[in-house]
């Protein structure tokens, strides 16, 4: 996890830019570096590295020796580096995973990512061309916002904020691959349980690619206790002889809590449970929404809790990559309203819509709660290997299973079912959305949040809110809050960030809290 950021054709000051590159620097504490293109006029890079690869040798922008035309910025890893520097004779300079796109690049052209296993969010300068080639991974696990002016002003950067104040219309993601594009696994393949467990432990164990402490978000539901206990029993078979690091939180009597403590005294985990109050989750709303770049309802709500686990992460413990279960519920259909869907083709269709928009969602919540406190996450659901064969599978499969017992993810938990990797109880426990599992059943986060919010935002002002937000106007207080929060940090101009509001669908539900829906209740 690092920022990069860059800017071309701008005729302002250096210290204007200097000032607006410095704002994304929690996402690359250990070092910063601002320079110039000389070959270009009005060019300029920035770079916020956290060291997790390459030590020295990974610091950016990047020029090798060889290849004195280009230069690298990156925010990433790529785990299939030593292999394709083996396969194509790569002369490296340094010790960065990242330099093998720079000889890609030289090799290949701009269709680099097309040969690259791993998250990444990269720009690089061809000065010999005059060219800038921007590139992000195909689920926008590493993050990245540009721009583009009538004339012909550009920017780049992992977070809007970095460059607000240049942009003067909404920006776009940078690079968006079809999932559909994914190389796949072979589906004439029969023992899919063994494939699912090879294929998602070989994701795990490339993500560990670190020098720095490796930990594991823990909420006790199905995808983070498998990662976790993957993680875990990876890191042994290393020889690392610290036990890993898991984490949870909640408020008193969470049945996340509870179902986190389970697994880890399963895999003998150091693990940490937070405990937060619902006045201080209510205390880290604003700065949740400056850190997250969203107002969607949803968004918000789960942040929260995983913004405050990260800050007790980075102040009281040396792990600094964390492993999270992220992905899970978009490619397993996991969320309770798949239950509802009309056929199996309508739940492979709504599937790989809620994948191909996860970076304004889940990914953008994941990557911006932890890098706000200088922490990097890593997601081996998302994984292209894990990912393609999943999708390859029949869409029956891959749907909940009525006929069997009525759980989501069915062909997930009986893939590891007997293996004894996390105890039986969690591995066929029931969905329990992240924003709801962190506080009891009798009082759900999402109406604490929203009886706070009550006597903040009046009526009137509700009224009034489609003549002052005409674009996804607010139909909730709670809604309202969290855009005039927005706003007031970003401005209108950025509220098209936000395409859509996160909502269930097949349901007629108002509210994304999966506790509102009638098969959570039965």
């Amino acid at each position: 996890m690092c920022g990069i950021w860059a800017l071309f054709g701008y005729d302002t000051t250096d210290v204007t830019q200097f000032t607006c590159a410095l704002t994304m620097a929690h996402r690359g504490p250990d070092c910063f570096r601002f320079e110039n293109v000389s070959e270009m006029r009005n060019a300029k890079l920035a770079f916020h590295r956290l060291e997790v690869v390459g030590n020295v040798g990974g610091m950016q922008p990047m020029r090798l020796q060889q290849l004195p035309h280009l230069t690298l910025i990156c925010n990433g890893e790529i785990y299939n580096c030593r292999k394709l520097k083996e396969e194509f004779a790569f002369e490296f300079e340094s010790t960065s995973d990242c330099e093998v796109i720079l000889h890609l690049y030289d090799k290949f052209g701009a269709e680099v990512c097309d040969l690259l296993d791993g998250v990444f969010a990269y720009v690089i300068v061809d000065t010999r061309e005059y060219r800038v080639i921007i590139s992000r991974d195909t689920f926008g696990i590493r993050p990245m916002f540009y721009y583009v002016t009538k004339d012909g002003q550009m920017g780049v950067c992992s977070e809007v904020k970095g460059e607000s104040e240049f942009i003067h219309t909404s920006p776009g993601c940078g690079g968006s691959p079809d999932i559909l594009g994914l190389r796949c696994t072979d589906p004439t393949i029969t023992n899919n349980d063994k494939n699912i467990r090879t294929l998602m432990t070989n994701a795990v164990e490339k993500r560990l690619m670190s020098y720095r402490r490796v930990g594991s978000l823990l909420s006790g539901g199905l995808d983070s206790s498998l990662v976790a206990a993957i993680t875990a029993q990876k890191l042994r078979e290393r020889g690392v002889e610290q036990p890993i690091q898991t984490f949870s939180i909640g408020v008193e009597s969470s049945p996340d809590v509870i179902a986190a403590r389970k697994v880890a005294e399963h895999i003998k985990s150091e693990h940490h449970e937070v405990t937060f109050s619902p006045q201080e989750g209510i205390r880290a709303l604003e700065e949740t929404i400056f850190a997250l770049e969203s107002y969607d309802v949803t968004t918000v709500r789960a942040s929260i809790p995983m913004y405050l686990i990260s800050r007790y992460i980075s102040e009281n413990t040396d792990t600094i990559v964390i492993m999270s279960g992220e992905g899970a519920d978009e490619l397993a259909q996991g969320y309770i309203y798949f239950h509802k869907q009309p056929s199996p083709q309508e739940g492979d269709i709504e599937s790989k819509r809620l994948l191909t928009d996860l970076y304004l969602f889940d990914v953008l919540r994941t990557d911006r709660s932890t890098a706000a406190h200088g922490l990097e996450v890593r997601a081996p659901f998302l994984d292209h290997a894990f990912v393609s064969y999943f999708l390859s599978l029949p869409a029956s499969k891959r749907m909940p299973q009525v006929s069997v017992d009525g759980v989501e993810k069915h062909l997930l938990r009986s893939s590891f079912d007997g293996t004894n990797l996390i105890p039986t109880e969690i591995l066929w426990r029931r969905k329990e959305a992240f924003s709801d599992g962190v506080t009891s059943k009798k009082r759900s986060w999402f109406e604490i949040l929203q009886e706070h919010i009550d006597s903040m935002i009046s009526d009137e002002e509700l009224d009034k809110a489609r003549e002052n937000y005409p674009f996804h106007t607010p139909r909730t207080k709670e809604a309202l809050f969290y855009r005039r929060t927005f706003e007031s940090k970003f401005g209108s101009k950025l509220s098209k960030l936000i395409p859509y509001q996160w909502l269930p669908r097949w349901t007629g539900s108002d509210d994304p809290s999966a506790r509102v829906l009638a098969h959570y209740q039965n």
